[in-house]
């Protein structure tokens, strides 16, 4: 009988584990920005242990047309994009469709990103050390456009925080950020959700309520 039990509670337990090791490694963050909506959560007990803002990171997965829960690629509000290239060759994929989902998931993000700030601007992130909160990382693709992104802002340094990851994406984003705190790579990893005991979605609404 398979006693293992799942090694997070809820995103918020999550939350403060992450916030707690990020503490003990005296990082020196000047802001959070979490990944909407599952990264809400844990952004928000990140950013009160670190006592430093929180804001938002949206981007969008670019979905493959013949399997909606694998991303082929993702994009951000302000349009950086990410593809997973290996995946696109692999796939016959039309152009078409790439361009269309890109600019449409580009729009969605806008969207989203000026409900949750409420129509305010976007912090400056020049000169500062960012640290961005994910509940989760499984392909990295959502990660990935959201570091580019912060990249273009010429921060300081940007840490990568997550609870659980996959060892292969985990070890792929280490190039692309100057530091990565996560804090479980298990061998076998099928998606963020198991490595949970309550895994809920998350609402706009309550996505909200953690930016308040």
């Amino acid at each position: 009988m398979n006693t293992r039990t799942p090694r997070f509670k809820t995103r918020t337990s999550a939350g403060r584990e992450l916030g707690e090791a990020l503490c003990e490694a005296d990082i020196d963050a000047d802001s959070v920005l979490a990944i909407p909506r599952g990264g809400l959560p844990l952004g928000r007990c990140v950013a009160d242990a670190l006592a430093v803002p929180l804001d938002v990171i949206v981007a969008q997965k670019i979905s493959d047309p013949n399997n909606p829960e694998f991303a082929i690629g993702a994009v951000t509000a302000d349009g950086n994009v990410w593809f997973n290239e290996r995946a696109l060759d692999q796939r016959d994929i039309d152009q078409a469709y790439i361009d269309r989902t890109r600019a449409m998931e580009a729009e969605n993000a806008r969207i989203k990103a000026e409900r949750y700030r409420n129509g305010g601007n976007r912090p400056d992130l020049r000169n500062k050390v960012v640290v961005i909160v994910d509940d989760g990382i499984a392909t990295g693709a959502t990660a990935r456009a959201c570091i580019k992104a912060v990249q273009d802002d010429n921060p300081k340094q940007i840490v990568l925080a997550v609870p659980v990851g996959s060892r292969r994406a985990i070890d792929e984003l280490s190039a692309d950020v100057s530091d990565i705190l996560c804090l479980k790579t298990p061998a076998q990893f099928r998606a963020v959700g198991q490595h949970y005991e309550q895994f809920n979605q998350v609402s706009d609404e309550e996505a909200l309520s953690y930016l308040d």
